[in-house]
């Protein structure tokens, strides 16, 4: 097919048969595997571990919240100080084997200096799950929920939650963003003021083709039900799209792929390409109110355009 996938190590060409689009399966499972991309993420993680560790330093540990009846059902809630305040809300990546409130306190400082309370979320990953993301999905749903009932217990206004994720992360909140919360939980206003995903996957039938599928149970009901980009009709707020300029082409398709139909659909949004930034560093952003995640939270919170 004239197919050449260039990474960090090297140029890979098919050496198999197709298994999607231009990729044989060797180059399928490198698009998905962040270690092919991202040769410096262990020094990423330790930054990160040690701003998390700063932060709680500095802030003091956070509230801690229950909002279901297991032990992980908790949010760590950093607040502000102020009362009827934006509140962000952050589901975690790892994989959705990986991560945890405790390693993504970082944000907390700049948006407790913006006057914005934090709220990152704790949930179950698929290893003790056996494979299956419904209880994932169910938990950060709930989540949210309670958040939205409960803000004035912190100080938070819930016609002001804006909602992010990264890698998983980032597809669990465009599950989130895409969710008709009418239909299954009888809210009948938009739950969120705005959402950000970065670095997500939109279509798991590629994923399912993937080595992922070594610990994630891809049944077509599942393919069906969280895969937001079959979804965006729910939609009811602006979305920023966000990615990295050194992520696999599969991650840089993926976003690109779900702000184009999100646009198809006429809704508002916003698609940002962070040029020499890869998967680790980009999350990275999230805690600096000068880095490009952290930048476009501020800039929502405060209403800022992007021309939606």
């Amino acid at each position: 097919m004239g197919f050449e996938l260039t990474t960090p190590r090297g140029v890979m060409t098919p050496q198999g048969p197709l298994v999607f689009m231009s990729y044989d399966q060797a180059m399928l499972d490198a698009c998905y595997d962040q270690n092919v991309w991202a040769p410096n993420r262990d020094q990423v993680h330790e930054r990160v571990k040690l701003a998390c560790e700063q932060t709680r330093h500095v802030l003091g540990q956070p509230q801690r919240f229950t909002y279901g009846s297991t032990p992980i059902e908790t949010i760590d809630i950093f607040s502000c100080g102020k009362t009827h305040a934006p509140v962000c809300i952050y589901i975690h990546g790892g994989a959705w084997r990986a991560g945890s409130a405790a390693l993504n306190a970082a944000p907390a400082r700049m948006c407790v200096d913006a006057d914005v309370h934090y709220a990152v979320v704790d949930f179950t990953n698929v290893i003790e799950t056996k494979g299956d993301l419904r209880p994932m999905v169910d938990q950060v749903r709930r989540a949210c929920l309670w958040i939205y009932h409960n803000a004035h217990m912190f100080g938070g206004d819930a016609q002001k939650l804006y909602v992010h994720g990264h890698s998983s992360g980032g597809h669990l909140t465009g599950v989130l963003l895409t969710t008709d919360w009418q239909t299954l939980y009888g809210i009948d206003t938009p739950l969120f003021a705005a959402g950000m995903v970065s670095s997500g996957m939109y279509d798991l039938m590629p994923v399912r083709l993937s080595a992922r599928s070594r610990y994630v149970t891809f049944t077509d009901e599942i393919v069906e039900s969280f895969s937001s980009i079959r979804h965006v009709h729910h939609v009811s707020c602006p979305i920023v799209v966000s990615y990295g300029s050194c992520e696999s082409p599969e991650f840089i398709r993926q976003n690109q792929e779900f702000a184009q139909m999100l646009r198809a659909h006429g809704h508002k949004v916003h698609e940002q390409c962070a040029i020499g930034y890869n998967h680790f560093e980009l999350a990275e952003t999230f805690a600096n109110p000068y880095g490009i995640l952290g930048r476009t939270l501020l800039n929502l919170v405060q209403g800022r355009s992007y021309n939606f």
